[in-house]
């Protein structure tokens, strides 16, 4: 039995690093995953690859594209989840684009998911109006849609923050996925709108990639999520970046501890 995205924010700040399914291996990912549970991390998003993921910045787009170039499928990416769960029950969550799942068929995608013991499923594109259908054959196997947040207004926080499942992804800035040097967003009263109205863990991402920022982040949230910094490790090393995820994903958790 895998855990649960709630099981990810029991013992402390959660630590929630993304990596591409596929890039530059199906092999290979399902390495980086084994060797960030063991740096400490305590979720982790696994991307399936898209051929136009608008929110995503070019780090991650360019990783897309490489996976699908290596011809990655949403089979592949169940499969590999299939392969991992015979070696660990940490709680995996997809981010995928809404394509990608309607394609497949909910139903069947959901059947998969349940049966591999994905916890959760973030949908970039997917608005929050619109998540009815999907919600619904989500939660009949288990899968609980996490919302995503971003700098908008205070009713709209509240509205999207008090139906919550999973986890909330707080958007650290308008704009797309990528690593930035500052993150100037009032997050704090972003986060304390969505304390007033739910319990609901909530999680900062978008540009983290040092530990001081980590660590700043962490005070204010429950758990902080990385994604272009990983991928760009994996660009940088490919084959070779197993010791250099689990080293920055250590570095990443210890910040938050």
């Amino acid at each position: 039995m895998s855990k649960t995205i709630a099981d990810a924010f029991k013992n402390g700040k959660a630590f929630i690093p993304f990596i591409t399914a596929g890039d530059p291996s199906i092999e290979k990912t399902k390495e980086f995953i084994l060797a960030m549970e063991k740096a400490g991390a305590d979720l982790i998003e696994i991307g399936i690859p898209f051929s136009d993921p608008i929110a995503e910045g070019v780090v991650i787009q360019e990783a897309d594209i490489r996976s699908l170039a290596n011809g990655t499928t949403t089979d592949d990416v169940f499969r590999m989840v299939g392969e991992l769960r015979e070696v660990t029950d940490m709680p995996l969550v997809f981010m995928t684009y809404l394509n990608i799942v309607f394609y497949y068929g909910y139903e069947k995608f959901f059947a998969n998911c349940e049966k591999v013991g994905i916890s959760g499923i973030i949908i970039p594109d997917m608005p929050y109006e619109e998540k009815g259908e999907c919600e619904k054959i989500a939660a009949a196997h288990g899968v609980e849609v996490v919302s995503m947040i971003a700098p908008t207004s205070e009713e709209r926080i509240k509205m999207i923050a008090e139906q919550a499942k999973g986890f909330l992804y707080v958007v650290s800035s308008l704009g797309v996925t990528g690593v930035r040097s500052e993150i100037k967003t009032d997050l704090a009263t972003i986060l304390s709108h969505i304390k007033e109205v739910t319990d609901t863990p909530a999680a900062i991402g978008f540009g983290i990639n040092t530990p001081e920022q980590a660590k700043k982040m962490s005070e204010i949230a429950d758990g902080v999520i990385v994604g272009s910094a990983i991928v760009r490790i994996v660009a940088k090393y490919g084959d070779e970046a197993t010791p250099y995820i689990e080293e920055y994903v250590k570095s990443m958790k210890d910040a938050i501890r």
